[in-house]
C-alpha cells in the first residue's frame, strides 16, 4: 500500500480536458440551430461602438488613460486583450 494515501479514501480522478470539450457541446447545443456567430459578433461589435460615441473630452481623456493602462481593450476590429 502507497504510505502518501489513507486506507479509507478512494481515488477520484477526472478528465478535464473531456469535461470542457462536453460543457462546450452542450452550450452550443443550447444555443440551438438559429444562432448566428457572426451576427452576434457583429451586433457586440456595433453594441461596444455606440457605447463609447458621444463621449465629451473629459470622457475621452478618462476612456484613452483606460485603454492605455490596459483596463479596456483598443477600439476596433479584433480588439481584446492579448493575455
Amino acid at each position: 500500500m502507497d504510505q502518501d494515501r489513507s486506507p479509507d479514501l478512494t481515488p477520484f480522478e477526472i478528465d478535464l480536458t473531456f469535461e470542457e470539450a462536453r460543457r462546450r457541446a452542450e452550450v452550443v447545443a443550447a444555443l440551438g440551430p438559429g444562432w448566428d456567430p457572426v451576427a452576434t459578433l457583429e451586433g457586440e461589435e456595433a453594441a461596444y461602438t455606440l457605447l463609447y460615441s458621444g463621449l465629451d473630452a473629459e470622457q475621452q481623456r478618462t476612456h484613452a488613460m483606460l485603454v492605455a493602462a490596459g483596463v479596456l481593450p483598443e477600439g476596433g476590429p479584433g480588439r481584446g486583450p492579448a493575455h
